[in-house]
This record gives structure tokens, sequence and C-alpha cells, in this order.
């Protein structure tokens, strides 16, 4: 089961890390495996959604998004996605980018290095986003109790995660992005810059988020109509055309699945840029990290699993937050890659620990789960 459901996926490994070692030794191979990990880490959450609802889907479209989806996920978001920030941070065309990545990599660079600030900005905000929505909701389920139980009944409070993204982005400029970071050792003053970029990074998540509602809505517009539809056969017992509705169901639930799949890919392809400029190697871990991916939401669904480990969605999330001051704190300090990579890892280690805990708990007392 497992080598069926993860075979591309260790091939594409093998793949990888055989050419990131061709590609730069044994240093690009130790990057590619922490891309690779922090990718994983952080869409865990990704997956766990992506299987919730791929399992109301049928075979065919199943197929679809695995396929299809495969193809959006790691050559578009992991590939594309990095030269497009590339090329509007520093104001080049995309070919030149790529052109520069490839052979000139000393400019290549200087020019990433320059317009860190704004990726770290956009980056930032937008997972910071991610994470104060996911800490203001009232879950039944709570992981750190003594934190998150407080953070819901706040969360009550109309837009406060937009307003404590805002305060901490007007804070990040009057401080770190007044003495950026920059080429060469040198700080500069980055501060309009940083403030534009944390705004656009804002509106960015709520345009991907309302994209992602409006999906939603349809899909539960689709499921109402046909189970209307099937109610009203029952009663006259004239046939209702369920391949139709099913399908049109099923349609809207791919471009839900994909608007989500392309939001959660921020936050590892911007997570990245924090590990390493070299868009080689930035493009072989996110891919092989979302090829891991992708697998994970089929063994989830395949095995019926999805909510054996309940912490892991929360160490997940807890991951994004910690990124996110990482990248903004990144805008006039240098921080060691390996503790950038290794935050997300610890994070999730602690939530699946905690939740292999619980179940035994659970387990010797008899209780149905319960948080």
């Amino acid at each position: 089961m497992v080598l069926k459901t993860f075979g591309w996926s260790f091939a594409v490994t093998a793949l990888g890390l055989v050419a990131a070692v061709f590609y730069g030794g044994w240093t690009a191979f130790g990057i590619v495996a922490i891309l690779t990990v922090l990718e994983i880490s952080l869409s865990f959450d990704n997956a766990v959604v992506n299987a919730g609802i791929l399992k109301k889907m049928n075979a065919f479209w199943q197929k679809i998004f695995l396929t299809v989806g495969v193809l959006i996920a790691v050559f578009g978001m992991r590939l594309v996605f990095p030269v497009v920030i590339v090329a509007i941070s520093a104001k080049i065309g995309p070919i030149e980018a790529v052109d520069l990545a490839l052979n000139d990599k000393n400019m290549y660079e200087q020019l990433v290095t320059d317009a860190h600030p704004s990726i770290a900005a956009f980056g930032g905000m937008f997972l910071l986003m991610i994470f104060l929505d996911f800490i203001f909701e009232d879950r039944d389920i709570k992981w750190l109790a003594w934190l998150e139980r407080p953070l819901a009944k706040l969360g009550k409070i109309d837009m406060l995660s937009a307003c404590i993204a805002l305060i901490v982005l007007v804070i990040t400029s009057m401080t770190f992005a007044a003495n950026a970071h920059q080429h060469g050792g040198v700080h500069v003053d980055k501060a309009q810059t940083v403030l534009v970029s944390g705004i656009l990074g804002l509106i960015t998540y709520m345009v991907v988020g309302g994209l992602s509602g409006y999906f939603e809505n349809k899909l539960e517009e689709e499921e109402e109509a046909e189970h209307e539809a099937e109610e009203e056969a029952k009663k006259t017992g004239k046939p209702v055309s369920a391949v139709a509705m099913a399908g049109k169901a099923a349609f809207f639930m791919f471009l839900y699945l994909e608007v989500l799949d392309a939001s959660f890919s921020f936050d590892g392809v911007i997570g990245a840029f924090a590990i390493t400029n070299d868009i080689v190697l930035m493009a072989l871990g996110l891919g092989i990290g979302a090829m891991y991916v992708r697998s994970l939401t089929v063994y989830l669904v395949r095995q019926g699993t999805l909510d054996d480990y309940v912490y892991l969605e929360h160490g997940a999330h807890y991951a994004i937050g910690a990124l996110a001051v990482i990248l903004l704190v990144t805008i006039q300090y240098e921080i060691n890659e390996v503790i950038t990579g290794l935050v997300g890892v610890v994070l999730i280690g602690w939530s699946f620990w905690s939740s292999v805990r619980r179940n035994k708990r659970l387990e010797l007392e008899g209780s149905p789960a319960e948080a």
C-alpha cells in the first residue's frame, strides 16, 4: 500500500537528490532535503484539507486532481511562481531572471538579496494571516488549550486577524525595514517598499480566501440542489440525472481544491527564499515536497485515518506562524537556513507526539475522542 501510494514520490526524490548532488555537491543535497521537509511539514494541513474533500469525489475526478492538479502544483506554483516573484521584485523579465539564475548566480543572488525585504514582507503577511485566522477560530479540538481557548474568544471580534497583521506590518516597516539587509552587508531604509509589499500580501490572501469561499459556497449549493432533486424524484417517481449533478458538483470541488492548493503553496514558495536563493535547488526541493503532499493526500483518503492524529494540523499552522515571524526578522537580520528549516520539523514532530499520547490516553480511559 505504501509503495503503491508513494512510489512516484520515492522515484522523484531519488532523481531530485541525485540531480542536486551533480548540480551543487553535498551542500546542494542538504538544501534540497531541508526544502523537501519544509514543504511537507508546512503543507501537511493542505493534505488534510485535500483529503477531506477528495474522499467525496468519484474515481474520475480523483484522478484528474492527482494528474492535472500535480502539474499545476509542481510546475505552476513551485517552478513558475518563484521566477515570477524574482522578476517582479527585481524588475526584470522572467526570461532574464531564469537566465541569471542559471548562468550568472552572483548577479542573481545580488538581485534576490536586494529584493528580499519586499519578498519577505509579502510572504510574511500572507503566512501571518493564515496563522492568525487559524488560532482565532474556535475549534472543538485544541492542542495548546491554555493558549487557544482565550485566543478563540478574542477571535469573535470582527477583522481581528487583519488588524493585528496590519499592526505587525507597520511595526516591521518602522523597525526591521528601516535598516534592511542588502547585498554586500550594507543596510538601507526599505520602509516604504516593505509597507507596500506587505499590503499586497494581505490583499493576495484576501483574494485567495474570497475565491476559496466562493467555490465552497458553490459546492454547497450544488450538493443541496442534488439532494433536493433526489428527494423530488422519490416523491414523483421520476428519474434524476445523478451523473450530471455529481459531475457539476465535482467540477466545483476540483476548482475549490486548486484554489486551496494554490493558497497553501505560497507558504512553501515564499519560505524557500529564507533558505536559498538558488532557483534550481528551490524547484527541486519544493517539487519533491509537492509530490509527497499529493501522495499523502491519497494515503489519508485510502486508509481512512484522517482524524487519527488530531494535533498535526495545529502543528502545521504554528510552523506557518513561526516562518512568518522569521521572514519578517530576516528583512534586517540573517538567520541560519538550518534553523529556519528545522523549526517546522520540530513543531510537526511535537504535534504528532502529542497526538499519539492523546490517543493512548483515550484508549486507556476507554472514552470517546475529545480535546
